[in-house]
């Protein structure tokens, strides 16, 4: 079983201000460039999606191809551009991947063809009430949080199901928020894998505070345990 690792990372980062979001660099080194040697162990070869005129940094183990306007279709290039049997598809902007839960999902994806990391919700969750356009949002309908769970990356899938179900999704024009969605439309079972706290997502300054004061500790334990 051949697997490859697709890392879209053609996005702007336009809510972190600092250009292309991959680029940014957490402990010195960029969110891509951790996120591509985290996966490289487990998989054949690992391919990136850049921004047009974006060249691959030195220090990350890639294939590079050109990602387009969009997320989904940015992964649907990266599809088309790898011949594996199996995908990993992660986000660069959640650095701090444990090799276990890497492990976990190419485990799950054996058996049921779609696999993602998630966390169940532990936050009280409300749907927001708007009193007026000048009023800040108020507490509304409780959501009971029991069975829900809190989508991470990476998401494995079997390629060729995931390719046709990328596909069917352009035909039609229908929009997802991840790989696993457009899987789940089609009636695919997705196994929920246990994802890591420490999986989040870069997306705003604070989240980027937050990794600048995690990258050391991850540094000490995980990388330099693995060698990397």
């Amino acid at each position: 079983m051949k697997v490859a690792a697709l890392i879209p990372a053609a996005g702007s980062g336009t809510r972190l201000g600092l250009g292309p979001k991959a680029l940014v660099k957490v402990g010195g080194r960029t969110l891509l460039a951790r996120s591509a040697a985290a996966l490289a162990p487990h998989v054949a070869e690992v391919l990136v999606a850049l921004p047009p005129g974006e060249e691959l940094p030195a220090d990350v183990p890639a294939r590079a191809v050109v990602g387009s306007a969009t997320r989904q279709a940015t992964v649907l290039a990266l599809l088309r551009a790898t011949d594996a049997d199996t995908v990993l598809i992660h986000d660069a902007a959640r650095p701090f991947l444990p090799p276990g839960v890497v492990l976990a999902l190419l485990a799950a994806v054996q058996t049921t063809g779609a696999a993602t990391a998630a966390l169940p919700v532990a936050d009280t969750l409300v749907q927001a009430a708007h009193p007026g356009a000048a009023a800040p949002p108020h507490w509304g309908t409780l959501t009971p949080r029991e069975g829900l769970w809190a989508v991470q990356t990476p998401q494995a899938f079997r390629r060729l199901a995931l390719l046709a179900a990328h596909e069917a999704a352009l035909s039609d024009g229908y929009a997802a928020t991840d790989d696993a969605g457009l899987l789940a439309r089609l009636g695919q079972a997705v196994a929920l894998v246990p994802g890591d706290a420490r999986l989040f997502k870069v997306t705003t300054p604070g989240d980027l505070a937050l990794a600048q004061a995690l990258a050391p500790v991850w540094d000490a334990q995980i990388w330099n345990a693995e060698g990397v």
